[in-house]
């Protein structure tokens, strides 16, 4: 996590822990994940567990779970230079903190 942070600038959420009770998953284990998409205003999760974020469950806050495969080839649909130079930025700052 503290890698992720470093690496990917304004990627923390926060503030989403009153959601948590709220939300019905298959595994309530993962409530953290979708309350956090919801205070994020996040459209997608991208996970390989698509079985525990049913599209029942994340559909009413306009939010869907994703494979990151079929997320990634989709951005690299979008403008692959642009996600090729986010890669290497991430990979430049992670670099750079693991040096430190």
């Amino acid at each position: 996590a503290q890698l992720m942070n470093a690496a990917v600038l304004d990627c923390e959420v926060t503030g989403y822990e009153a959601l948590e009770p709220t939300l019905e998953l298959p595994d309530p284990e993962d409530r953290h994940v979708l309350a956090a998409a919801i205070r994020a205003g996040a459209q997608e999760i991208v996970t390989f567990n698509l079985r525990d974020f049913p599209e029942s469950a994340l559909s009413p806050f306009g939010i869907w779970a994703v494979h990151p495969d079929v997320f990634v080839e989709h951005l690299l649909g979008l403008d692959a230079e642009a996600v090729c130079e986010a890669v290497r930025r991430i990979r430049r700052r992670l670099a750079a903190h693991t040096a430190a």
